[in-house]
């Protein structure tokens, strides 16, 4: 359900303009620091002075410890600022929370200023709520020699709180029997976090007992929610508990346990409940609990519906139960446990799995959400719109052309954008905040000789802001240096690849590909035979798996490969970058191209999630209309050079594919390389394999065939086998072309990678 939380609809929600609160941590980032009002790295001015309790670091807390309870708040008025300064562990993405004393004498407009990589952040806060807790500010790349650096100051009228801050979700610190998990906190239940995010103890350990975490977690949840909205909303027997004054709208548990058919898709079961743990059927406020079948209702038809139309036709609407489970009855906000399907059913999984498919329910279910609140307040409810697509990124001597087009979405007309926002980053960290555009194309100022700058662009309306197109990069030459059209071809996202025979069912990849980081593996499936029965937890059945990726966050596609073969060109050439789509479609002219660099990475066809789907596979590395104006580039005169790891072998089995590239590029697919290096003047120049969260793994390179008339330039070699020699080929040049059998952005050495992509284009361009 991470996967489908943190990583989907709590974004949506936050682009639409939601506060959200989670009963988890939602960084996956295992490193996390905090710095407190007593530490080295925090600083005043302005008058200031001790207010009320506050948050106290400790190695680790029992039972029962409140963590805002062991240090103290500082209090200031008008004019005053605090700062906090925190080391980076490592240069990257860093979730960014503070802590405050409320009060109904504190401002509504906290200004938070957070210094990143790519900028300064203004963040408003309201803290006459909210206080003992942690608030998210946002999600921000941080560089590890120049840290952090956090600012409060006032705004309105009112005093302002200074606490702690913290960057990372970090590791679990909750003690339980003397030691804490070991495990990155978002890995813990909610029961831990919501101790370490300041609730009583009351709310989080309702059995009363030491031995019941199971129980204490999936009741805490709801009474987590009555805590942040307070008085008289407060939990279960503390109705006036004044809690965090938090006016929470609605609440969603999400599950993924909807019971077992292995013959079809389980789909989608609701619940809601009207009693409540009072059997007033009414919330405190004196609105009807039936509000909640509305909430149930709108979620569970907008999910059913966009399944329906996108995935599988006959998805099954599965009853609205109203029924007293916990984290139905519990919270006195409109809420709903929705069981979206079963992770113990194998159709089932093969959608939940599968990127595409975790995007598009979260859609759904923040649709319905949406709808629900729009209804409640008799507003129109817009969604936001999706993903722009062929973009460019085109050097025109002092100034970059910047184009798009809108992605229509088939299911909600209305979802169109107003404007967009255009992102920029110079180097490989740091975007910053943005700029709006109105239309779908602006030129904007080249960047200097020897930076490269890197685009991205968001579609925005009344709705909130969409998903960002892949990051495109330009990088300006010396005079008369060759332009070069860097082609970003990899979009593909995927589910773990998948087999089924009447004997073998099941995934044989424990990963895919995720959209961007992954945190759903746990490891490779281990029993494929359907007629294995669960015996006990030793031995499990069916579906069975290894735990040995629990907890790691993967890299998948972070749609930002543009930059990395940039940075390799830059100084020698005029680099300029596109979508595949947009040169397909003859977007990106390519006539004064003097070489392309196609991007391919892990692109290839991929089935969708329902076995019966009648839809041509997605992600085709190389389809009929990019080879048509490749082919007619190089007829032109044109110089090219493919990298990736499975397009040789995902032409093999059409004909026409596999005919272009014999004669276009001299290559056939010959197999996949057991391989970790390449080699290249008589050195190893190793690429990624092992999953990791910085940069995603090729675990099959292509092995290619050189066809009559090319000749093989690099060759793969095993690490594992000292003195084995050179491999199968690696690379193949023919006529003005040079491909490549693994991503050339996956190889870890950026100047051993820079050397492979100059040495490519100084081949293909006969130099």
């Amino acid at each position: 359900t991470v996967g489908f939380v943190t990583r989907e609809l709590a974004p949506m929600l936050e682009r639409a303009g939601a506060v959200t609160l989670l009963a988890r941590e939602r960084d996956p980032q295992p490193a996390g620091v905090i710095v407190d009002n007593a530490d080295p790295g925090y600083r005043e001015s302005g008058r200031w002075a001790d207010g009320p309790a506050g948050f106290g670091l400790r190695d680790a807390y029992a039972e029962g410890i409140n963590p805002f309870r062991l240090g103290v708040t500082r209090t200031a008025g008008a004019g005053a600022t605090a700062t906090w300064a925190l080391p980076v562990p490592e240069s990257g993405p860093y979730a960014v929370h503070v802590s405050y004393a409320s009060g109904p004498d504190r401002t509504d407009a906290a200004r938070y200023q957070i210094a990143h990589a790519g900028g300064t952040a203004e963040v408003s806060v309201n803290q006459q709520m909210g206080g003992g807790t942690w608030v998210y500010l946002g999600t921000f790349e941080f560089d590890a020699e120049t840290g952090a650096v956090v600012t409060l100051s006032g705004g309105g009228s009112g005093t302002i709180s200074a606490d702690a801050v913290r960057i990372g979700g970090g590791m679990g610190i909750v003690a339980r029997d003397g030691e804490t998990s070991g495990r990155p906190r978002w890995l813990e239940a909610g029961r831990y976090y919501e101790q370490f995010a300041g609730a009583p103890a009351s709310v989080y350990n309702i059995t009363g007992a030491d031995d019941d975490d199971y129980t204490d977690d999936y009741r805490s949840r709801g009474e987590w929610v009555n805590w942040l909205r307070g008085a008289p909303f407060g939990p279960t027997g503390q109705r006036d508990l004044p809690g965090l004054r938090i006016p929470v709208d609605a609440a969603i548990a999400w599950h993924t346990d909807a019971g077992i058919d292995r013959g079809r898709p389980v789909g989608t079961l609701v619940i809601y409940d009207v009693p409540g743990m009072d059997s007033t059927r009414a919330f405190p406020n004196g609105v009807s609990r039936l509000a909640n079948r509305d909430l149930a209702d709108d979620v569970q038809s907008s999910i059913v519906d966009d399944l329906r139309a996108l995935y599988t036709d006959d998805w099954p609407r599965r009853p609205l139960w109203d029924r007293a489970y916990s984290e139905a009855t519990r919270p006195n906000v409109p809420t709903l446990l929705l069981e979206l399907l079963s992770h113990q059913n194998y159709l089932d999984m093969r959608h939940a799995l599968d990127p595409r498919f975790r995007f598009d329910a979260a859609r759904a279910v923040y649709k319905g959400l949406g709808q629900f609140l729009a209804d409640q307040r008799g507003e129109p409810f817009v969604p936001q719109p999706l993903r722009p697509t062929h973009f460019s990124a085109l050097l025109e001597g002092d100034e970059v052309v910047l184009s798009w087009r809108p992605q229509p979405d088939p299911l909600e007309p209305e979802a169109g954008p107003a404007d967009y926002v255009l992102y920029t980053r110079d180097g490989d960290l740091g975007w910053d905040d943005g700029r709006l555009i109105a239309g779908t194309s602006i030129r904007v100022e080249a960047p200097p000789v020897g930076v490269v700058r890197s685009y991205r662009v968001a579609a925005r309306n009344a709705g909130g802001e969409g998903r960002p197109t892949e990051a495109l990069a330009v990088a300006r030459g010396p005079a008369g240096a060759p332009a070069v059209l860097v082609v970003d071809g990899f979009d593909r996202v995927a589910p773990p690849e998948s087999v089924v025979r009447p004997d073998r069912i099941g995934f044989v990849d424990p990963v895919g590909v995720p959209e961007g980081l992954g945190v759903v593996a746990v490891g490779p499936q281990v029993v494929f035979d359907p007629t294995e029965e669960y015996e006990s937890d030793a031995e499990p059945g069916w579906g069975a798996s290894l735990g040995t990726l629990e907890g790691q966050a993967i890299m998948g596609n972070d749609r930002d490969h543009a930059a990395a073969h940039a940075r390799a060109l830059v100084g020698a050439y005029a680099v300029s970058s596109a979508s595949d789509e947009a040169v397909w479609d003859g977007a990106v002219p390519l006539a004064d191209v003097a070489a392309v660099d196609l991007v391919l990475g892990l692109e290839r066809e991929t089935p969708w999630p329902d076995p019966d789907d009648s839809r041509p596979l997605a992600f085709e590395a190389l389809p009929d209309a990019l080879r048509q104006r490749l082919g007619d580039y190089l007829d032109e005169g044109g110089a090219l050079v493919v990298s990736g790891a499975h397009w040789a072998s995902d032409a093999s089995d059409d004909p026409a594919a596999a005919a272009w590239l014999r004669t276009r590029l001299g290559v056939a697919a010959w197999g996949i390389a057991e391989a970790v290096a390449i080699e290249a003047d008589r050195v190893a120049v190793p690429f990624v394999v092992e999953y990791n969260a910085e940069r995603y793994a090729v675990r099959e390179p292509d092995v290619l065939a050189p066809q009559p008339g090319a000749e093989v330039l690099h060759s793969y070699i095993d690490l594992s086998r000292p003195g084995a020699g050179a491999g199968p080929p690696a690379a193949v040049g023919f006529e003005q072309t040079v491909s490549y059998g693994v991503p050339l952005e996956a190889v870890l050495d950026e100047g051993a990678r820079a050397a492979l992509i100059r040495q490519a284009l100084a081949r293909a361009l006969g130099r």
